[in-house]
């Protein structure tokens, strides 16, 4: 997933962002209102993580969180991105407002990091309409556990080729374009090109061999994960 982190506190930015990343997501992260707004603007992210309470242009905070400002412009023309927002545990006017305000979820502080990224997953599966364990041929995901098997046997990947197939398998039989695989395992400093891309593909062909599984390439459109031999059914 690509995700943007927005929290004006750098310790417990930091600490998100690192074990977002470990946990194979690609992170953007914003500490003011200007720099959340620009990004959510101008790249599309898998989810949005929102602390309500940040530092406006003269570096004060709103007393009902100026996050909520972010939030409204984004749900006001239409961004339907999932949003997880932080509030202070004891401030349930905070939670309300921001629920109001078109957030998905709360999640008050202090909070346990694998909690973050246990409610983000629940999200975008919600989201995304798909289902926790999906197939093709002898490749299953399991998207809780986070982990690919192939004839029932664990498929270790590097990172990145992880996350190529997991977007080809979100749900599989749809077609993704370069850009939007590019997109997703990029961030504003580490952009993934379409040849880096290319090379994760070939690989993935390569380990996905007599899987029953296939990465089809649809020339102009993008790639297209379906079961071997579909590309001869009619439609």
């Amino acid at each position: 997933m690509r995700i943007l982190v927005v929290e004006d506190d750098s310790v417990l930015r930091d600490v998100m962002v690192r074990s977002l990343r470990d946990a194979g997501h690609r992170v953007d992260e914003a500490h003011s209102v200007a720099e959340a707004d620009h990004f959510w603007r101008v790249q599309p992210f898998d989810a949005v993580l929102l602390d309500l309470n940040l530092p406006t242009t003269n570096h004060s905070a709103s007393p009902q969180g100026s996050g909520l400002e972010v939030l409204r412009a984004a749900r006001g023309r239409g961004d339907r991105t999932p949003v997880l927002v932080l509030t202070a545990r004891h401030r349930t006017e905070e939670r309300i407002a921001g629920l109001d305000a078109g957030a998905d979820d709360y999640l008050g502080k202090p909070f346990e990091l694998a909690e973050v990224e246990a409610r983000l997953r629940a999200l975008v599966r919600r989201a995304q309409g798909t289902q926790d364990v999906s197939e093709v041929g002898q490749l299953s995901l399991d998207r809780k556990a986070r982990r690919f098997a192939l004839a029932g046997q664990l498929l270790e990947l590097p990172a990145r080729e992880f996350e190529v197939l997991w977007e080809l398998m979100t749900p599989p039989g749809r077609v993704v374009s370069k850009r939007t695989l590019s997109n997703k395992l990029s961030t504003f400093d580490d952009n993934l090109g379409d040849n880096a891309l290319e090379a994760f593909i070939s690989r993935l062909r390569k380990k996905l061999g007599g899987s029953g599984a296939n990465i089809r390439t649809l020339r102009g459109l993008g790639y297209l994960l379906e079961p071997e031999g579909a590309e001869g059914n009619p439609g």
